[in-house]
């Protein structure tokens, strides 16, 4: 069985200061906004509705970052093939708040401190995903 998802890099600019979100779980990983795909939606409908539903933040894509794929068990349908389609996206306006039943908590860091969270809670494959997000934002991170 496949699954596909899509999500984002969600930043912010004020003036010359980057700001990118990052999501807290429900296991209290580091993690960004996604979720799966609806019927009858592209894949970047689904990041931009994702990244609102979790976030309450609605985006402008501004460009494809990365595909990632890996497997995990569902518990019900076996062995699942997952897809996930992930963007730079930029914050337009919303409330910025989690949505309870999904995530844990929201919230805006610098881009030093989303890398720094990112590898030491956050999930190994989305790693690629935020490091090529902060080089297309012009900040560099040490591997």
């Amino acid at each position: 069985m496949k699954e596909i998802s899509a999500g984002g890099v969600v930043f912010r600019r004020t003036g010359d200061q980057v700001m990118i979100q990052l999501i807290e779980d429900r296991y209290g990983r580091i993690t960004l906004a996604k979720g799966k795909m609806e019927p009858g939606e592209t894949i970047e409908q689904t990041a931009l509705r994702e990244i609102e539903e979790e976030t309450g933040i609605r985006g402008r894509i501004h460009q494809k970052l990365e595909t990632v794929s890996y497997q995990y068990e569902h518990p019900v349908h076996g062995p699942i093939e997952k897809e996930v389609h992930y963007y730079l996206v930029q914050a337009m306006d919303g409330t910025h708040e989690a949505q309870v039943e999904e995530i844990h908590a929201v919230d805006w860091v610098s881009p030093e401190e989303a890398w720094s969270k990112q590898t030491k809670q956050g999930y190994p494959n989305n790693e690629i995903v935020l490091r090529r997000a902060l080089q297309l934002l012009g900040k560099e991170v040490k591997p």
